[in-house]
């Protein structure tokens, strides 16, 4: 396996992945833009799952829990180029433009497929990724503003994401966790995004749950897990990367430890 980073700037970057596959389970910090120039993603939210190729470029909120598995597809690695936008620069975007309609805060994935304005601003880019020395900080600001305006134009929903600063606040902990228990994610991600420090985040779910974090978790994926290969027809080896599962090993010996058989007893 092998990966492969280059960066323009610590925001904007361009990745290649050869191999079998690459999956992470990853928090969004910045809202992220992505040119897909080829091979697949797919990308599963807590009420969503995407799949991505060459030619889309879509955007990404920040404070998501995705699960993402790359590949290589027709015989191309799986090769990206991505901006990052930070919230100083968005905030020093919206004081010198006036966003349009409300600022609320859109949870959603924006695809712009194959859009020529993006694409154009993105191919412009490939060059600087074979510099020598560091793009001029300037010129790397030109192209994400560039980007931004694009985004603007061709959605006029953006800036109620964009635009948007807050930080998460406390939140219903059961209602969370019953979307997001399929994310392999730390206790300190799952208290942050449940605006809750991690001692309160324990306190309050065993109140709402009446057992530990872990425990609760493993036996959610696990059920999960068998619906999608008893009634989804999913093959095992696939269902482990969609149910917050390190490694295939572990989610068989977990699966076999609670209903008595290994997984693929189900097939």
């Amino acid at each position: 396996m092998e990966f492969v980073t280059k960066y323009i700037t610590p925001d904007i970057k361009l990745s290649e992945f050869e191999g079998k596959y690459f999956k992470t389970e990853v928090l969004f910090e910045h809202h992220m833009l992505v040119w897909f120039i080829s091979g697949e993603t797919k990308i599963i939210l807590a009420d969503a799952t995407y799949v991505f190729g060459a030619g889309d470029i879509f955007l990404i909120p920040r404070h998501q829990l995705a699960t993402v598995i790359n590949y290589p597809k027709d015989g191309k690695p799986h090769k990206t180029a991505v901006m990052h936008f930070t919230k100083e620069m968005l905030r020093d975007f919206y004081s010198r433009h006036k966003t349009a309609g409300s600022v609320t805060p859109l949870q959603k994935v924006y695809l712009f497929k194959k859009h020529p304005l993006l694409e154009s601003c993105f191919a412009s880019l490939i060059p600087y990724f074979d510099l020598t020395e560091n793009l001029p900080t300037d010129i790397a600001a030109i192209k994400i503003e560039e980007a931004i305006s694009i985004l603007r134009s061709t959605d006029k929903d953006v800036d109620g994401l964009l635009a948007n600063f807050e930080e998460p606040g406390k939140i219903d902990l059961t209602d969370f966790m019953e979307r997001h228990y399929m994310f392999n994610m730390t206790m300190e991600k799952f208290s942050y995004l449940t605006g809750r420090s991690v001692a309160t985040f324990r306190r309050d779910f065993k109140r709402s749950f009446r057992t530990t974090p872990q425990k609760w978790l493993t036996e959610k994926r696990l059920q999960l897990a068998h619906y999608l290969i008893a009634e989804k027809q999913v093959k095992p080896t696939d269902v482990y990367l969609e149910a917050g599962f390190e490694n295939l090993s572990h989610f068989s010996y977990a699966f076999k430890n609670h209903f008595g058989y290994p997984p693929n007893h189900l097939k």
